[in-house]
């Protein structure tokens, strides 16, 4: 069984920055993707980025270049630092990881964006 425990949500500023963390936990098979997701109110869960174990990734096209994923591996923990944030990114964000192990979500962690 795999855990994961999002973190670093919060409100923030239109224009402004944060970063949310992703930390996995039990039985990791070293090969995976993890991922992060959204779903705003009223709106089915949506990919925000992917990225390999080997550090390949890959974007929705609303987010690319104001987001950045990243992981490391060592510390089993992913990040998605999100900056240049916009009214329409407020949504509950869920961190994922998918091996031949099974697919996983975390509990999620609400990102809110208002002046």
């Amino acid at each position: 069984q795999v855990q994961l425990v999002e973190s670093g949500g919060g409100l923030v500023q239109p224009g402004g920055s944060l970063r949310l963390s992703c930390a996995a936990s039990g039985s990791i098979f070293s090969i995976n993707v993890m991922g992060w997701y959204r779903q705003a109110p009223g709106k089915q869960r949506e990919l925000v980025a992917l990225i390999t174990s080997n550090g390949g990734t890959n974007y929705a096209d609303s987010v690319k270049g104001r987001f950045t994923i990243s992981r490391d591996n060592a510390k089993n923990t992913m990040y998605l630092q999100m900056n240049s944030l916009k009214p329409e990114d407020t949504a509950v964000y869920y961190c994922n990881l998918l091996s031949q192990m099974g697919n996983y979500w975390g509990q999620g962690t609400q990102v809110t964006v208002s002046s």
